[in-house]
């Protein structure tokens, strides 16, 4: 139980403390906007010293496909529009439940706008229970927990790209249908009003929460980082194939790597070599001006709404595995904040993909009152609370009984923890 009193005396100074780091941080952001401004003229030196010296920079810097100060409107999604979405829950596994295994969850969303059909939201639940599910990541040293949320991520990728094909597949069917009518009406077809469009015009949009890189998997063994980035490659592969652009959204990202390029500007050395010349000291390097600022803050004062920033290319060691599924991103002032979307190379390099993709990211975000309404439905619908959990555990009971088992029950720790005396 929280006692309030006790903690009522630590916050009495934390007003003053709050205040303080409100007039540094603005402090920073007008320092941050002058570097900004003075960097424009040497974007391309910039960039070559951030190709020549990347591995011996001691940050992870992003690399700016266009100019520093690009700010573009975008444009409205088109009313005919298809989103879809994936988020995942899990229940942890646990030595003290009547069973050791776990269970997860993914929510599927598609929401179609302007096309007079049915939404989809629903979970795709799956249990492990098998040995090799269990045991089988602890031969690189992961514990069971931390592999189910890496399967998780996995999931999450794979039920998106079975959707895509799935709506996509559906979008054929419906054009066939639509053909074989003309073709039967003959000359009645027209008198008949005309048909929508295409569903082939109408685009679609794969979303996930949160970053497309996975920066868990680089201090990863080999076998084990391919048995998850592999199938999520795949599944990134699937929406490549079709059409379908992928990104992933940020809210209140803490990213640091476009005012780590600027790093580069403030450095006082010709040659940006960390190792050499600040071994073990990037936190407090003459380069480090803006700590502890964050890229939102400050795009949120270069951008208007409903204008993006430049496109950047991420530079994050485990993009290395990434092929051209490589991490481009960039900030989009949404109204209600600066988001940060990230995307594919794939998605980066077509010009349609990317503002269909941007466009119709900005429009969730206004749908869902400053969230994007597909990823929010997405987490309801995945989410395992805690009702779902007692159901599911009593439904394991119930099966491991008529199984024959005998002292099915959680473990005494368990019991007392879920009772008090007090």
């Amino acid at each position: 139980m929280l006692d309030l009193v006790k903690l009522a005396r630590q916050m009495q100074d934390i007003g003053q403390h709050l205040n303080d780091e409100a007039a540094a941080t603005r402090q920073r952001l007008d320092r941050a906007q002058q570097f900004l401004q003075e960097a424009r003229g040497r974007q391309a030196e910039l960039v070559n010293l951030r190709q020549m010296w990347g591995d011996r920079l001691g940050f992870s810097a992003a690399i700016p496909q266009e100019p520093l100060d690009t700010c573009i409107p975008l444009a409205p999604a088109p009313p005919n529009h298809t989103v879809l979405a994936t988020d995942g829950s899990q229940i942890a596994p646990s030595h003290h439940e009547i069973a050791y295994c776990y269970l997860i969850n993914v929510g599927r969303i598609v929401l179609h706008y302007g096309q007079n059909r049915h939404p989809l939201l629903d979970s795709l639940p799956e249990i492990f229970y098998r040995p090799e599910d269990l045991y089988s990541s602890r031969q690189w040293g992961i514990s069971t927990e931390e592999w189910m949320g890496y399967r998780r991520t996995a999931s999450e990728a794979t039920v998106l790209a079975e959707l895509a094909a799935a709506e996509m597949e559906g979008r054929e069917l419906r054009q066939e249908s639509l053909r074989v009518e003309e073709r039967a009406g003959g000359q009645k077809t027209e008198a008949m009003p005309s048909p929508p469009p295409p569903a082939s015009l109408s685009p679609t949009l794969a979303m996930v929460d949160g970053s497309l890189t996975h920066w868990f998997l680089d201090p990863l063994p080999a076998e084990a980082r391919d048995r998850i980035l592999l199938p999520i490659l795949d599944a990134w592969e699937t929406l490549r194939l079709l059409r379908v652009p992928l990104v992933g959204y940020l809210s209140a990202a803490r990213s640091g790597e476009s005012l780590n390029f600027l790093r580069l500007h403030t450095c006082p050395k010709d040659q940006p070599d960390c190792q050499s010349y600040c071994p073990g000291q990037t936190d407090i390097a003459p380069c480090q001006v803006f700590a502890p600022l964050r890229d939102t803050a400050l795009w949120g004062i270069v951008l208007k709404p409903g204008q993006r920033s430049a496109i950047w290319r991420s530079s994050a060691r485990i993009l290395d595995y990434y092929d051209h599924h490589r991490t481009y991103f960039c900030y989009v002032h949404m109204g209600s904040e600066i988001a940060r979307v990230e995307f594919p190379a794939w998605v980066a390099e077509d010009a349609e993909l990317l503002n269909a993709a941007l466009s119709l990211t900005m429009t969730q975000v206004d749908k869902g009152q400053g969230y994007p309404v597909a990823l929010a439905e997405a987490h309801n619908q995945a989410v395992v609370r805690g009702g779902d959990r007692a159901r599911f555990f009593a439904l394991l009971e119930q099966q491991m009984i008529r199984a024959g088992l005998k002292n099915v029950a959680i473990s005494y720790k368990e019991a007392r923890k879920r009772g008090s005396i007090a």
